[in-house]
């Protein structure tokens, strides 16, 4: 069969991405196109990014000011997914800002995150669509206070939830992760890739179920061995190993638009020729969607289900 797209992320909050403005009737036809694209799983990238939340948090409203969301969107993706028979999968929250990595605000941000989860899990926990955790934190290299948190909260989020799945999508040192004028920038070093997350894997393992690395930092010619890696570790480790294909385009000057197929597909069989049988990506509702407010992105879904269709008739 093949490696396909069974997951997407949904990022209503829109931090970096423009707001589709959807209501209950667009996102319900979303999860149909979702459905038909062959995606099973939906992963909310977090509850809420600075002032804006995803439901009404009375944490959040309360102790960071957060503004009383319109829609309990929490709420409606997990009816969505019910009703499509989809697993959703609920993303923390991360008040933290880069830099604030002092001892006193990890303890703080933690005892925060910790009640949130609390929280989401009484409101939520008891849906039938409510499969597991994401946790939002997004690392590049390792960072022991994050490194830390990912264990502190995937055992509570375990220790409540009935051992429920956790999932990180962590970005690689490629040369894609730079910024191209800077004079340090270069390839990814593959030897320390592995070195690093042999010691992260290592540690996460048992707390963390599924990474899916993000794919886009990287160039197309430095995937095909990375992903490799990566899966080898995962194995290792007894961790499951997804790939986070992104179907935005990093390679353009404007942020962002959807991908061009060629460069989808290059990295789908990447992933599929390292032993990877799971894609997810970042994803559908902007950039694959038929009801996208980019009109390039149902083109690119109509090219991935042509190409899937090809594969299926050989």
């Amino acid at each position: 069969m093949g490696i396909r797209l069974t997951a997407t992320f949904l990022d209503e909050i829109s931090d970096d991405i423009p707001h589709q403005n959807w209501g209950v009737e667009e996102w319900d036809r979303d999860f149909a196109a979702m459905k038909e694209t062959g995606i099973d799983t939906v992963v909310m990238i977090r509850c809420g990014a600075q002032k804006f939340i995803t439901y009404p948090s009375k944490i959040l409203m309360e102790e960071e000011g957060c503004h009383e969301p319109p829609v309990d969107l929490v709420d409606m993706f997990l009816s969505l997914a019910e009703k499509y028979g989809m697993r959703y999968f609920f993303g923390t929250y991360t008040r933290r800002k880069n830099g604030e990595n002092t001892a006193e605000e990890i303890e703080r941000s933690w005892d925060q995150e910790r009640r949130l989860i609390d929280e989401a899990w009484e409101r939520y926990g008891h849906r039938k669509a409510f499969a597991g955790w994401y946790l939002a934190k997004e690392i590049l290299y390792r960072e022991p206070a994050v490194i830390a948190e990912f264990r502190r909260y995937g055992e509570h989020c375990k220790k409540i939830s009935g051992n429920l799945p956790i999932l990180i999508s962590p970005a690689m040192w490629g040369r894609k992760a730079w910024d191209p004028n800077d004079p340090n920038a270069r390839d990814l070093d593959f030897r320390a890739h592995e070195q690093m997350w042999d010691e992260i894997m290592g540690e996460i393992a048992g707390l963390v179920d599924i990474i899916a690395f993000q794919d886009g930092h990287v160039t197309y010619e430095e995937l095909p061995e990375v992903l490799r890696i990566n899966k080898r570790l995962a194995d290792k480790y007894g961790i499951e190993l997804w790939t986070n294909t992104e179907s935005f385009d990093r390679d353009m000057p404007i942020r962002f638009l959807p991908i061009k197929w060629e460069k989808m597909r290059l990295k789908l069989l990447a992933a599929e020729q390292a032993g990877i049988e799971h894609a997810m990506t970042f994803e559908f509702s902007h950039f694959m969607s038929p009801n996208s407010c980019y009109l390039a992105a149902g083109n690119l879904r109509r090219r991935y289900l042509e190409w899937l269709d090809s594969r299926n008739t050989k």
